[in-house]
């Protein structure tokens, strides 16, 4: 069964800033949170100090701040990440009490971790949780971590890079089925983003890396590969496009780059997969209809 879909968007509004405080009010949200009260203070400071409508550099200050979106678009929670040196810290909140005990707080995590170690290239992240914040702990505990310290008041839990790509590989933080990938389009692939960063370059690695890889010449013909053609729906909407390298993209022209929103999300998956993804800052359902071309089942091994 597919995990609960997420996403974590960095954009920081003042309405956000006003839901935020909503939540930092309320007890059950607070409870395990050592640092309710500042946070709540700098929220206050942060909109008076400002009549701009987007506070998102003010968020940013010290780290990296993304409000959790549910599948309907729906703010339900935040994620902070704080980098220092190889450690990042994870600061995660479901303020929308109503969502409490639908697994929305793993899939945040799960956001996070991909954009701790795979953007902002943290060698360990770290969690602090308090002991009695059972619900906390199991979630960080599924998605790998493990207890490095503790006191009577905290439990502090890490993951390294490295367990983390193992957890991939394995399938263990897995919010979809299974996805494949030839060895030649990997090897391209990794070159490719070597020298890029943001968000999608964080997906697409996120893909390369969990994916189940195969020699060309065995991946099925109905996979999504490289320079494949597809018919697919985007919601409702009906298109037909072709998975490029990004100097081959052309929109017009239905050339997409793997390296867009769309074209990282095609790559490995097969006929007949849905899949929910974040599309100009909206969740989109995409549903791939058929592979109407593939280069490997018809023999064109150079593309």
């Amino acid at each position: 069964m597919s995990k609960p879909f997420v996403s974590l968007r960095p954009e920081i509004t003042r309405t956000h800033a006003l839901i935020l405080m909503d939540w930092l009010e309320d007890e059950r949200v607070t409870r395990y949170l050592s640092d309710s009260r500042s946070v709540s203070r700098f929220i206050a400071e942060a909109i008076d100090r400002t009549q701009l409508p987007i506070l998102t550099h003010l968020f940013n200050q010290g780290g990296r701040f993304f409000m959790t979106y549910d599948r309907n678009d729906r703010p339900v929670g935040f994620v902070r990440l704080v980098k220092t040196g190889g450690d990042c810290e994870i600061v995660l909140v479901i303020g929308d009490h109503d969502n409490w005990g639908r697994s929305l707080g793993a899939s945040s995590i799960r956001e996070g971790l991909k954009l701790a170690f795979l953007d902002m290239r943290a060698r360990t992240v770290i969690a602090r949780i308090h002991p009695d914040n059972i619900g906390s702990l199991k979630a960080f505990e599924r998605c790998g971590f493990a207890l490095h310290h503790e006191t009577p008041t905290l439990q502090s839990l890490s993951l390294t890079a490295g367990r983390y790509r193992q957890l991939l590989r394995s399938g263990a933080l897995a919010d979809t089925g299974d996805i494949f990938i030839t060895e030649m389009d990997k090897e391209r692939l990794e070159d490719l983003i070597a020298c890029e960063q943001g968000a999608v370059i964080a997906d697409l690695e996120h893909e390369i890396e969990r994916a189940i890889v195969v020699e060309p010449k065995e991946v099925a013909p109905d996979v999504v590969t490289m320079n494949s053609r597809v018919l697919l729906h985007l919601d409702d909407e009906a298109l037909e496009v072709a998975l490029v390298y990004p100097h081959e993209a052309d929109d017009r022209a239905g050339k997409l780059s793997v390296l867009s929103e769309i074209g990282a999300a095609l790559l490995g998956y097969q006929e007949g997969d849905a899949i929910d993804w974040t599309v100009s800052e909206r969740t989109r359902r995409i549903r791939i209809d058929r592979v109407i071309y593939q280069p490997e089942s018809a023999g064109d091994f150079h593309l």
